[in-house]
């Protein structure tokens, strides 16, 4: 069953497009540098070493947002297939399950079907990677800690 890419890249569906590293920017730059590491080869403490003269945290925060997006990638195109009837509960396997609390609309971990939970979980995501208390766009403006990245159930 082929998938049409209008259907997963559709703007009613809960699929984003990537965030996007501005190009002249530093973190494009470090984007470009992760880019390359990644397709040099297997070893993995070489690709993600921090490269010399550059920030730790805007080197992590370049990492983050590839990865959000290659996982929001993959879950735009299996959204499509896992209903509330196919995927009644988010699972991983048969002994664990995973429970939706965020203290604001749901006070109490809460049994989601798996398609709404990750949607919850994407958005959640992405406003934190959006937050420019957490993931500041300008160099070297990162705060030391934050309420807002509590771990979610």
């Amino acid at each position: 069953m082929a998938l049409c890419l209008g259907q997963v890249f559709s703007k009613a569906r809960t699929f984003r497009p990537k965030r996007r590293f501005e190009p002249g920017t530093q973190r494009f730059e470090l984007y470009k540098k992760a880019q390359a590491s990644l397709k040099s080869g297997l070893d993995l403490r070489k690709v993600v070493q921090l490269p010399e003269g550059e920030s730790l945290n805007d080197w992590i925060a370049v990492h983050v947002v590839d990865f959000f997006n290659r996982i929001n990638l993959i879950y735009g195109t299996v959204s499509e297939y896992c209903t509330e009837r196919t995927c009644p509960i988010m699972s991983g396997g048969q002994r664990y399950e995973y429970r939706w609390q965020d203290g604001e609309d749901y006070k109490k971990p809460t049994k989601l079907p798996a398609l709404k939970y990750m949607t919850l979980l994407m958005d959640w995501i992405e406003s934190l990677i959006n937050d420019e208390d957490i993931f500041p766009t300008r160099v070297y403006l990162f705060p030391r800690t934050s309420s807002r990245c509590a771990r979610r159930s």
